[in-house]
Order: C-alpha cells, then structure tokens, then sequence
C-alpha cells in the first residue's frame, strides 16, 4: 500500500503529465488554472481525504485481535486446599483462522483503491468543467472581439452614408445621394428601399430639374428628391445613417450584454477554482481549434485501463472476491492461548487441618490455557460467502455493462466531433465568402448600384457566421476534452 499512500500534492501533480486540449497561448494560462483547481476545490479535497481516510483502514484489518484480560478479586477470600484464594486474573490472546487477516488485510487495500478510483473520477469531472467553462469564456470573448470588430465596420459605414449625404453631387437610382461620375451625370429618381427607417426618407418623390435643393432639416445638398411641405422631412439619404446607427445601437447593447454574461461565467469560473468571484480570469482574445486525431482503437485501450469508473469496478470485484476468501477463513475455527493466575494467601486453618507444611501453603498457581471457537451454525457463514460470490458476480456484470455505455458514449463524441469539424470548415468559409461580399456591396453601394438593405444584410450574415464559428470551435473542443475524459486526463495523447 505504500504507493497509494502518497500526499495530495504529488497525485494533483500526476493529474498534469496529459497533454491539454490546448495549444500556444491558451495551453500555459488553462493548465495553471487547472492545477489550481485540483489544489482548491472542495470537492476534490473532500475526496481525497476519504482516499487517506481509506488507507488507515489496512492496518486495522491486518490488526491481531484485541488480548483478553480477565481479573476477579474475592470480597472474602476463600479457602482452598493449601491456602485462601485471594484473587484471579485470566489473560487470553486469539488467533484467526491461517489467511484470515491477510484476506482482510486485502480486501481493505482494495476498497483503499475503490476510493482512489473515486478520487480520479472526482478529479475528471472537475478538469472537464473547467475546460468547459474556459471554452464558454473564450467563447464570449470572441464573440465580443466580433462584435467591437463589426461596430467599427458600421462607423465606417456610418462616415460613408454620411459623406453621401452632404455630396454636392446628385444622381442616385436608390433615394440617397451617391458621388457621381461626373458633375453631368444624372439618374431618374426613385422611392427609398426597404428597413424600417425608410419612411424618413423622401415623401412624394417628385423629380427637379436643378442639381441642388435645400432641406429644412438638415441643410445638406441633395439630388432627385423633393421635400414634403410641413412636415419636417428628413433629406433623401439621411434615411440611411439612421438605419447605420439603428444597427450600432443593436451591436452596442450586444457588446454589454457580453460584457455582463462574461462577468458572470468569471464568477463560475473562479468557483470551481474555489477563489473570490471578482477574481480576474485572463482568457485569450480569440478561441482555437484543438488538433486532435481519434483513434478508435487506442481509445478504447486506453478507456479499458485508465478509466477510473471501470478501475473502480474492477477494484470493487477484487475487494469482494477478498471478502468471500475472508468469510471462508471465518468459517473454520479460532484458536486461543491464554494464561490463568490465582493469587493464594496462606492459610493456619488449612495447616493445622491438613497437616501441611508451613512452605507448602499460600503458593500462588499458574495456568496456561487453550481455547477454540466451535463454528458449528454453518449456516450463517454459507450465506455470507454466496453474499461475496453474488456481490463481486455483480461488479463484474457492471463492468461489461460501463464498458458498453463508454463505447456507446466515445462513439456518440466521434460523430459530434465530425459534425462540429464539418460545421467549423462550414463557417469559415462562409464567413469568408461573407467578408468578400461584404467589401464588393459596399463598393456597389458607393457607386449606386446597391442599395444599404444589402450593405446590412451582408454584415449582419459576416457577424452571425463569426459567431457560429466560435461557438462550433468552443463545442469541438469541448468534445476532445470530453473524449480524453473517458479514458482518463492521465493518459498522453500526443
């Protein structure tokens, strides 16, 4: 047993001889916060301490039974022959069966091991929620890096809807002012187009002559359109800044909101990790895929001899298996050796009775004894053997049976993984399809021949797909740290 009896420190420190499901930046800050994790969690403590608990009880099974002293003292002496018995003290040692306490002793070591087992599997369902909590977190910090990155992409838009706006030039197929090609170049006038703000633009629509007109609103020049008398009309085209800022203002309050869900997964963070809630949780500012290769047949090797839910059962059939060899012992019969000692006083009565010399009265006695238990109701003792056959009989049927949900389950992770890893190529290039869209609307829109309904549709596909492929990218690795979880974050998967 002295190889499980090692301190916390070193079997945390064995927890980390894995290879992390990270990579670069995110592999040094994830593997700290694990080995904090594995240093502070109660949880984890509070198992541990029942593992050492555990480990106490193999000395005590591998115990010789407690001697037996018996001491009877006479109120009154009485008298014997050869003197007056005075008091009487009986010691007695028993002894098990040959091979009983070392099939106690062995059946304790594997309950011992049954706890360590538990202790691992404690430990791996910890590592695995702070794996997953650190993927959400990076998670929403990608998502907010996208967002930020998208807010300034709307500005720019904002500052080019705007320059239109105020051109001198007029001419535009869409309801808003764009830079001509040329100072003669004119266009037929047209209603605005689409998004909810559209009614700000011009109403009526009728088509001047002249290059310029002025707008009671705003001032700004503009082209092709006319203003509705009374009633406080914006210019033709502003319609399209305020549809930019109705976006910014949706991607600013996105931006808070993440800010407030990632506070809130620090502090779940920290609480696996047993440390203040506002503790700061440094996460990379971008979420990488994991390189992973599945091999199936290694996993289910290694599931086979690191998983510590089979260990357990395993070490569960041994202990029974022990105790069964244990009740045998039992059965047969226990010997004792012991010794008597009776203190005799002298007796004149006895002397002058019996004629007996002075030096042959008052002589202390000495006895050794032998005893043996007679286990004769065989009856109990069968029971309690079929018990043992039935229980280990029991953990091996759960070991086929946990066997078969883990390869159920490392099956069911593969086809996540392939789908995730589809979804992953999907997204990306999506989004970069999305990004080059995105710069040829906007060039459309800048000479007229795209609308802004274009402009925003397009940005709001770039954003989603930037998204999704975060999420994707955060569940892939989520699922190899899940897969490693099965047979053990003991194991090296290079």
């Amino acid at each position: 047993m002295k190889q499980y009896n090692v301190n916390l420190l070193f079997i945390i420190l064995l927890g980390f001889i894995i290879t992390l499901p990270v990579k670069g930046q995110t592999a040094d800050s994830l593997a700290r916060y694990l080995e904090i994790a594995g240093r502070n969690n109660p949880g984890l403590n509070a198992d541990f301490l029942a593992y050492k608990a555990s480990l106490e009880k193999v000395p005590q099974a591998g115990a010789w039974p407690d001697p037996k002293l018996d001491i009877g003292f006479f109120l009154k002496p009485m008298d014997i022959v050869g003197g007056r018995q005075i008091a009487d003290f009986t010691l007695m040692q028993m002894f098990p069966w040959f091979g009983t306490k070392k099939a106690a002793q062995t059946e304790a070591t594997h309950m011992a091991k049954m706890s360590y087992e538990q202790f691992r599997e404690t430990r791996d369902n910890l590592y695995l929620e702070v794996y997953t909590q650190w993927y959400v977190l990076s998670t929403l910090v990608q998502q907010l890096n996208n967002n930020r990155e998208n807010l300034q992409l709307l500005k720019q838009l904002e500052e080019l809807a705007i320059r239109k706006v105020s051109s001198p030039y007029s001419g535009s197929s869409s309801g808003y002012s764009v830079p001509a090609p040329s100072p003669a170049t004119k266009s037929s006038n047209s209603s605005p187009t689409g998004g909810g703000m559209s009614g700000m633009g011009s109403m009526g629509g009728s088509t001047t002559s002249s290059g310029t007109s002025s707008s009671s609103m705003s001032g700004m020049s503009s082209s092709g359109g006319s203003m509705s008398s009374g009633m406080g009309s914006t210019a033709p085209g502003m319609s399209d800044v305020l549809r930019v800022q109705l976006e910014m203002v949706e991607i600013e309050n996105n931006v808070e909101s993440l800010l407030s869900d990632i506070a809130a997964e620090k502090a779940r963070f920290n609480a696996l990790l047993n440390r203040s809630v506002d503790f700061e949780v440094v996460v990379p500012d971008s979420i990488v895929k994991v390189d992973y290769l599945f091999d199936k047949a290694s996993s289910m090797r290694e599931i086979k001899n690191q998983n510590p839910m089979l260990g357990m059962l395993k070490e569960e059939e041994l202990a029974y298996r022990a105790k069964r060899e244990m009740d045998l012992k039992m059965s047969y019969p226990m010997f004792g050796i012991g010794l008597q000692y009776m203190l005799i006083g002298e007796s004149k009565t006895a002397q002058m009775d019996q004629g007996m010399a002075p030096e042959m009265t008052g002589m202390d006695m000495v006895m050794p004894m032998f005893s043996i238990t007679l286990p004769l109701y065989r009856n109990k003792y069968g029971a309690q053997q079929r018990e043992s056959r039935f229980m280990w009989q029991s953990a091996r049927e759960k070991y086929n049976n946990t066997i078969n949900i883990l390869q159920s389950d490392l099956f069911k992770l593969k086809q996540q993984l392939d789908n995730t890893e589809r979804k992953i190529a999907l997204y990306r290039k999506q989004e970069q399809l999305a990004r080059t869209t995105y710069q040829l609307v906007v060039q459309e829109f800048v000479t007229a021949k795209s609308d802004l309904t274009n402009v925003i549709q397009v940005q709001r596909q770039l954003l989603d797909y930037q998204l999704r492929q975060a999420e994707v990218i955060a569940e892939y690795n989520t699922i190899v740290a899940s897969i490693q979880k099965l047979h053990s974050f003991d194991t090296t998967n290079n």
